[in-house]
């Protein structure tokens, strides 16, 4: 476990930490409040059942905080948090432990140092849960209560109202035509490229592809690239972290040409062996894949060493960013992978489109994935020829609606800060394992010191079916099973897991349901 989390040791009991955070963070104003102001207005409770106050409090002014003169909350939650990184100067990122901030391993921490103090975020996450209209559904008579983001995210209504808005007004097949909705279709379905493209720090548009999810993404290299450019005896080096998609698609390339993989194991704790993996480097390795960050531990992998170790032995690298892509901040650029995948339904986008980044050089000398219309220059009987990327792996009619979706989901985790979602998720992980850990009988699976906003578990004398259909009957949402992961979990001697994963709409009161339940199966 981090530092920060054993720093939870002697602070005050952890049913008043609870209280106190979602005081603290019902009572915020939002300085963003995407799409909430109509509901602002009025008095409603949030998850926890207190009742907030119609316009925050009387005779205030619409930028003073609720209860402004009576807040000794906020003092005891500041004198709180702050204990939880002991590590680290308690002006600096009190919610955020980052034990290798070293740049050259976790890329993406090194903008956290700048922004601002995590005791006042720019959202109200009782505000923006009104943004998802599904939080409001019930399941077995209870609120639902969605712990499954890992599988899938939920989607605000920005994102639901966007691809009502395409249906209703811009549908059209795009490029090629001279009409108006198909202009407006194109301009949509590009400019959802272009959101794309900034959001991961990729150099052109060119180097964003549309493509059903991470899974087609990783294929289509497999298929394309790979089949192109790999030779018999050539190796290829996973991890033990690896999901079904970043293990099949190799294995059956290697079964039909003749190559070799090599897997990079873990340590106890779930992080990859640095040194075991660089022992596995070889003038025969012509690519290293590997995830970001595992779906079924949660681990952050020192994902820009990994880069660097391959590149220097002369290898590619696919980085799968399908878990770490809503939850901490991309730069492709940094990372310097050849190519990054992910899919949009795990960043609060539709389901059924995804993402491949690839170097643009690398794309244009890669033949083409399928063939049909849209990627082509010219067709003759005889030959074709293609366009270079992205049109070159776009064949066909894409999913142009959702592509669009998957912009405007873009738009709603900009507006948030993909480093202020880092920072909330990270203190209700801190918040959520110090209490499973209290629950006799139940064990953690994959306790890296770096890890995001996933809690897989066993627990003693039941199956992880019946602990998750246990929280279901309380309309708690878990993934009970192998999650498309069975290697890691057979590591720890284990087949199945029960997986909670949080994201930013999460509360504590959420995870203190989550608790009762399971620890109420022990009595």
């Amino acid at each position: 476990m981090s530092d920060a989390t054993n720093g939870l040791q002697g602070l005050p009991d952890v049913h008043d930490l609870e209280r106190l955070a979602n005081e603290y963070f019902s009572a915020l104003p939002a300085s963003y409040t995407p799409g909430s102001t109509a509901k602002a207005e009025n008095s409603y409770q949030d998850f926890s059942g207190h009742e907030l106050i119609k316009s925050y409090s009387s005779g205030s002014s619409a930028h003073s905080l609720p209860f402004e003169s009576e807040r000794p909350f906020e003092r005891e939650l500041k004198n709180a948090l702050e204990a939880l990184s002991v590590t680290q100067p308690t002006s600096q990122l009190p919610l955020v432990h980052l034990a290798a901030a070293n740049e050259s391993f976790y890329y993406f921490s090194a903008g956290l140092q700048s922004i601002p103090d995590p005791l006042h975020p720019p959202f109200n996450v009782n505000l923006v849960r009104n943004d998802f209209p599904i939080l409001s559904e019930q399941v077995n008579g209870k609120l639902l209560v969605w712990l499954d983001n890992a599988a899938t995210t939920q989607k605000p209504r920005q994102v639901i109202e966007r691809l009502s808005h395409f249906y209703k007004h811009e549908n059209s097949n795009i490029h090629r035509a001279a009409h108006g909705l198909a202009a407006r279709a194109t301009d949509a379905y590009e400019e959802a490229r272009q959101k794309v493209q900034h959001f991961i720090h990729a150099r052109s548009p060119n180097e964003v592809v549309f493509v059903r999810g991470t899974t087609e993404a990783i294929n289509l290299v497999a298929n394309s690239w790979g089949e192109q450019y790999l030779q018999p005896g050539d190796e290829i080096v996973l991890t033990n972290l690896e999901h079904h998609a970043n293990i099949v698609p190799w294995q059956l390339l290697a079964k039909k040409k003749g190559l070799v993989i090599k897997v990079a194991p873990v340590d106890d704790s779930g992080q990859i062996l640095l040194d075991e993996y660089a022992r596995l480097l070889n003038p025969r390795t012509k690519l290293v894949a590997f995830t970001l960050v595992s779906n079924a531990l949660g681990t952050v992998t020192p994902a820009q060493q990994i880069v660097q170790l391959a590149h220097a032995a002369g290898a590619k690298v696919l980085a799968d960013g399908a878990q770490s892509v809503s939850h901490i901040r991309t730069d492709v650029q940094k990372l310097d992978a050849d190519w990054f995948v992910f899919s949009g339904h795990k960043i609060f986008g539709p389901t059924g489109i995804g993402v491949l980044y690839g170097k643009e050089d690398l794309l244009n000398s890669t033949q083409p994935y399928q063939g049909g219309g849209n990627m082509i220059q010219d067709v003759t009987f005889e030959h074709s020829e293609f366009h270079n990327t992205p049109s070159r792996f776009e064949a066909g009619t894409g999913n142009i609606a959702d592509a669009v979706g998957l912009g405007a989901a873009i738009d709603y985790v900009q507006k948030l800060g993909i480093d202020h979602i880092y920072q909330y998720e990270h203190f209700l992980l801190q918040y959520a394992t110090r209490k499973l850990e209290q629950i006799p009988g139940l064990r953690l699976i994959g306790t890296a010191t770096e890890k995001t906003s996933v809690l897989s578990f066993v627990l003693e004398g039941f199956t992880t079916v019946q602990v998750g259909e246990a929280l279901s009957k309380e309309g708690i949402a878990v993934r009970s099973g192998h999650h498309c992961a069975q290697p890691i979990l057979r590591r720890f001697g284990v087949e199945a897991t029960v997986r909670p994963s949080l994201a930013f709409y999460n509360t504590c009161a959420e995870i203190d349901l989550l608790v009762a339940v399971t620890s109420s199966l022990k009595r």
